[in-house]
């Protein structure tokens, strides 16, 4: 396997960016507040205190991996910023942490203090090493955004314990958890302190996963008290509902066997993550395998055009190829996060555009949807169509989502470059820098660019002195025609294009600049056949964006809404109340409901369409200007069996 690539660090990179500087500013002075008083509102710290008692409401087993998110996040606001109070905010957190932790390094409120004595009996439901993997993970990141050691010490000292408790030795459990997140966190851990034996134990967690007899049966057997969520697994009784259950938790067959995704989406984002991981830190290529052939049926069979994850709310996770309900579609903000932790590990291993095109497809999209505008409320789930009752939440009972999101927009320059002994290689479009050292020479890259409203693209290099290296540049699957110039030069880019990265290996100069171009008319994009929701319908896309049409925009319910078959006299404009976004304006038609008032079926001709001109806008500022439909989805002329007739 080649040398896998490092993301230039967050202390090593910025970002200026008209795009998405508000939103991180918003993310520090907005969002973390009121996530830190939800937190404290609904008790999450306030268990740490290991006050609860028969009587009192019950702390969840998974509370702890809602604080440790928000420390995460929180702790990539303190890598580049000195706020005094968020620190103030943070090291209490990690107090309350500290005191909540058991003499051996155990942490988990509910085991502690509601069941006592029932410590990893419910590995299925209750998620304890999931929530110890959160934990861990805010553990690495506030060390290296801080120096401190306080959180950290508390994590190392719960995966001490942990890898006491599991593996194949004499007295351990040969289990793993119902949640990935555990594994992903180990690698992070070992990297972070160079201890093999937290590589081991997230080797073992992977390999384990799904080996016979299954765990979790021998888990029920032995269980002292019903599993957390025991009543939703009732009905798994016959072959095939027990082959459903043990899916769900991707527990099925070994990682290197498998090969659709299925059960939960986002658990199954994390395995992958993991075995990614550690694909690339043990030169496993038969676990980078294994990711690929899971990548290709995802990507190909089982994605929503926002890289939404997740058709079934029922699984949270996927069903079967091509089933992928709009209105229906649970595509959990969590799962979109965990397909960008993904892609960005598989870009890591091996540089190609198709990785990125679909990281960045789910970070514009199906990620950016989960929160409101004002940076208040958050969506769980993601419909690509609404008859109008979805609303954001300012928080939920289980909220993973809103903590995940804070901490991928947080940490999001560190996406955007990376660096290895085969060069440099830039894989998003934002403005900012990102700094490196090659051969010993110190490198920047500035970037400037209004991506993703804007497809021009200028890369600027400054250095200490000349150096010979690739610079790869991501060519983004959805444009057709890019140009790439060096110092005004145009590049021949079928000359130096290798699985969809513009590789420019010469010897740069201070000053050095690369410009691309990359032209993003609005396009009509068309689903598989067999994806039913999708039939007879198109989806408009401009640059790496999905858009949507809302009934606040149109006046009338989008499925009413029958694009023209070609959108190429589609122009743009700019909408001041979604902070201004870039809309689409194309034209089609709509479905006069004249006449059918008391009809529900007619032999006598169908709908009258009348001329209108249809207004988009980016999916994932939907849902921002009050109540209506909405849908991604459109009817257009071209498979519609409407009359087309002026009223």
């Amino acid at each position: 396997m080649p040398m896998r690539h490092v993301p230039v660090s967050l202390t090593r990179s910025s970002i200026e960016d008209h795009f998405w500087s508000p939103k991180i500013q918003q993310m520090r002075e907005v969002t973390l507040p009121v996530q830190h008083a939800m937190l404290q509102e609904t008790g999450r710290f306030d268990a740490l205190r290991l006050q609860w008692k028969p009587g009192d409401d019950q702390p969840h087993p998974f509370w702890e991996s809602d604080v440790a998110k928000w420390i995460e996040a929180a702790s990539y606001v303190l890598a580049k910023h000195h706020d005094p109070d968020l620190e103030s905010k943070v090291d209490a957190a990690i107090d309350l942490l500290a005191g909540a932790q058991q003499p051996d390094g155990y942490l988990n409120v509910f085991f502690t203090v509601v069941k006592p004595g029932e410590r990893w009996t419910d590995l299925l439901d209750a998620h304890e090493l999931y929530g110890a993997g959160h934990l861990i993970e805010a553990g690495v990141a506030h060390h290296a955004a801080t120096g401190k050691r306080t959180l950290l010490e508390i994590v190392m000292r719960y995966a001490d314990h942990i890898a006491s408790v599991f593996g194949r030795g004499p007295g351990q459990k040969r289990g793993y958890c119902g949640h990935e997140e555990i594994e992903l966190a180990l690698v992070r851990l070992y990297r972070a302190t160079g201890v093999s034996r937290y590589l081991e134990l997230a080797t073992y967690f992977v390999d384990e996963r799904g080996q016979q007899p299954f765990y979790f049966d021998l888990e029920d057997a032995e269980r002292p008290s019903p599993s957390y969520f025991a009543d939703e697994w009732r009905f798994a009784t016959r072959a095939e509902e027990v082959q459903l259950f043990r899916e769900y938790n991707q527990a099925h067959a070994p990682v290197r066997e498998q090969a659709d995704p299925v059960g939960h989406a986002v658990r199954a984002m994390y395995l992958y993550s993991a075995m990614a991981d550690l694909a690339g830190e043990n030169d496993d290529a038969s676990l980078l395998e294994a990711c690929e052939r899971l990548w290709s049926r995802l990507t190909g069979r089982r994605m929503y055009v926002t890289g939404g994850l997740g058709s079934s709310a029922l699984l949270e996770g996927f069903t079967e190829d091509y089933d992928l309900p709009d209105e229906t579609a649970y595509a959990e903000t969590c799962a979109a996060i965990g397909l960008v932790f993904w892609a960005h590990r598989m870009l890591m291993l091996r540089r190609k555009s198709s990785y990125g095109d679909i990281l960045e497809r789910a970070l514009y999209n199906g990620v950016l949807s989960g929160i409101s505008l004002d940076g208040r409320s958050f969506f769980y789930d993601n419909p690509l169509a609404s008859k109008g009752a979805a609303h954001r939440h300012e928080w939920f009972g289980v909220a993973c989502c809103p903590p995940n999101l804070a901490r991928l927009l947080t940490s999001l320059s560190s996406y955007v470059y990376s660096h290895g002994d085969d060069g440099v290689a830039v894989h998003l479009y934002v403005s900012g820098t990102g700094a490196f050292e090659v051969g010993g020479t110190e490198v920047t890259i500035r970037q400037e660019t209004s991506y993703p409203w804007d497809g021009s693209v200028k890369l600027s290099l400054a250095m200490g002195a000349p150096a010979e290296f690739p610079l790869a540049v991501r060519l983004p699957g959805w444009c057709d025609r890019p140009s790439l110039s060096v110092n005004g030069h145009e590049v021949d880019l079928a000359s130096v294009t290798v699985d969809g990265y513009a590789v420019l290996d010469r010897a740069w100069n201070d000053g050095d600049e690369v410009t691309l171009d990359l032209p993003m008319p609005a396009v009509l994009v068309r689903a598989h056949p067999l994806v039913s929701a999708a039939s007879g319908r198109g989806a408009l896309m401009r640059g790496p964006l999905v858009y949507c049409v809302e009934q606040v925009d149109v006046g009338v319910d989008p499925l009413q809404v029958v694009l023209a078959s070609e959108v190429t006299s589609a122009t743009t404009g700019v909408d001041e109340s979604l902070g201004g976004a870039v809309t689409v304006c194309v034209p089609g038609h709509t479905t006069s409901l004249v006449g059918w008032e008391d009809e529900l079926y007619r032999s006598d001709g169908g709908p009258v369409l009348e001329e209108a001109e249809i207004v988009a806008v980016p999916y994932h500022l939907w849902a921002n200007r009050g109540d209506g439909a909405m849908r991604v989805w459109l009817r257009s002329a071209s498979s519609t069996g409407e009359a087309s007739r002026s009223a």
